[in-house]
């Protein structure tokens, strides 16, 4: 798994490509508590668009990543969450957690509003 990251209006866009499972977790945990570390409020949004499959540990670390930005008064939205990374996310009952966005450009400007 590789995650590309990249920064527009405040907001550090993580893609993650592949499966977020095993090695490939601590890899995204890294990516995402690198983006947190850098910033006194943190504002990080998940594009799951080439993401085709997630395990619990994987959702483990969202659930992670999400109490940390929380912590420093944070935020972190998701986009293209795919049918099984969204069944894993429902059938947790941790879909209320997670700030989804229809798009990028809704994403960005909801996540760098502060709102």
């Amino acid at each position: 798994m590789a995650t590309t990251i990249r920064q527009k209006d405040g907001v550090a866009i993580l893609e993650p490509s592949g499966k977020i499972m095993g090695a490939a977790v601590s890899e995204l945990r890294e990516a995402i508590v690198s983006q947190i570390d850098a910033s006194d409020e943190p504002r990080i949004l998940i594009n799951f668009e080439r993401v085709n499959m997630m395990d619990s540990s994987g959702l483990g670390t969202l659930m992670g990543a999400h109490v940390t930005a929380t912590r420093k008064k944070g935020r972190i939205g998701v986009i293209n969450v795919g049918r099984n990374i969204k069944n894993l996310i429902v059938r947790s009952r941790l879909v209320s957690i997670f700030e989804h966005f229809d798009s990028e450009s809704d994403a960005v400007e909801e996540l760098s509003s502060g709102g």
